[in-house]
């Protein structure tokens, strides 16, 4: 999904659909009452391929132009996504902000330890990707303008995606 008006200033949203529509919907309700909701591109169910290179390449020039930031809305499958991976990587290939959203849905797997998906993981390590608590964002839509200017001011040196891509989902 791409939200925002018509300029380089758009956002994506990459989420696991079967699980986490309810969050995504709540989010685009919440985002459509502060900027203009452009269209909903569903990847997973739009391209017709399981060509890794080939669906990054259409990601990147079909679903992310135009945009600047990526949210990753982060529940408790969404490490083990195959194109959630190909579309952070094809975010980070353009070098725009990237923003991990922690779902309510997300278990802790050790104290303050959520499952993330790897590559988000590295760049939340780098300093590149933002983290952010779904509650803070959700009912503090002006966090969300701020922490979306933040994300994409990050120098891209801070970019960290050499991780081999995901080849199928599961754990």
């Amino acid at each position: 999904m791409t939200i925002g008006p018509t300029s380089p200033s758009g956002r994506y949203v990459s989420y696991h659909h079967a699980n986490d529509r309810f969050f995504y919907d709540q989010f685009v309700t919440v985002l459509s009452n502060n900027y203009e909701v452009l269209q909903d591109n569903s990847v997973d169910r739009l391209i017709d391929s399981y060509n890794a290179d080939y669906v990054i390449r259409c990601i990147r020039e079909n679903y992310i132009t135009g945009s600047s930031c990526t949210f990753v809305l982060c529940g408790a499958q969404t490490p083990w996504r195959k194109f959630v991976d190909w579309e952070i990587k094809a975010t980070l290939d353009a070098c725009h902000g990237v923003i991990g959203l922690n779902l309510p849905s997300n278990p802790l797997t050790a104290p303050g330890i959520y499952l993330v998906p790897d590559r988000l993981n590295d760049n939340i390590h780098s300093g590149y990707a933002l983290w952010l608590q779904w509650n803070d964002v959700i009912y503090n839509p002006d966090l969300l303008a701020q922490q979306i200017e933040v994300a994409r001011r990050k120098p891209a040196y801070l970019i960290h995606n050499s991780r081999a891509l995901m080849r199928q989902n599961g754990q």
